[in-house]
């Protein structure tokens, strides 16, 4: 690959790292075609880019990036990777994790998602219980609602009973 190639390739990955909010980077050797095939369409179901990379580029990349300091994810560029950009940072996780029921691949090398890094494939079931931006705030929605809608409840139950106990002493 000449230079301008490498340098084209860079850029494009530049530019969806800014592009994305989140990306995963996964370890997805020994995957045979068919079950690569498999793969990239449920990520592409899924509203997934997957794109198979060099570590060497995908560093590169990550380094003229000024979304963040990715020095901690460079350690686990080795062997092969792909990359998963995605909009909503629990999606590919829950893939990884329904995919490996009949795969021992992918493997999680490393994400960063919500502004935050995970590194290391014991951090897969973090990141699949991990909440999106728009679930936080529904229950911070939900949780402040729960109140007001506990008061005018008991202020519903308790115009019936008042007005029971009115009627009752208006009677004797």
């Amino acid at each position: 690959m000449r230079r301008e190639e490498k340098n084209a390739v860079i850029d494009s990955l530049a530019e969806q790292i800014k592009q994305y909010p989140h990306f995963y980077i996964t370890d997805t050797s020994n995957l045979n075609a068919a079950d690569t095939s498999r793969l990239r369409r449920k990520c592409f179901e899924k509203s997934i880019k997957m794109v198979v990379v060099k570590n060497t580029l995908l560093r590169k990349a990550l380094e003229r990036s000024d979304k963040a300091d990715f020095t901690p994810i460079f350690e686990s560029l080795k062997g092969v990777s792909s990359v998963l950009f995605t909009e909503s940072g629990n999606v590919p996780a829950k893939l990884i994790k329904d995919f490996r029921r009949t795969n021992a691949k992918p493997l999680l090398k490393a994400a960063f998602v919500e502004e935050s890094f995970y590194v290391g494939d014991n951090q897969l079931d973090a990141l699949v219980t991990l909440k999106t931006k728009n679930e936080l705030i529904a229950d911070v929605v939900a949780i402040l609602q729960s109140p007001a809608k506990t008061v005018i409840s008991q202020l519903q139950s308790g115009r019936n009973i008042l007005a029971g106990v009115v009627k009752t002493l208006s009677e004797r």
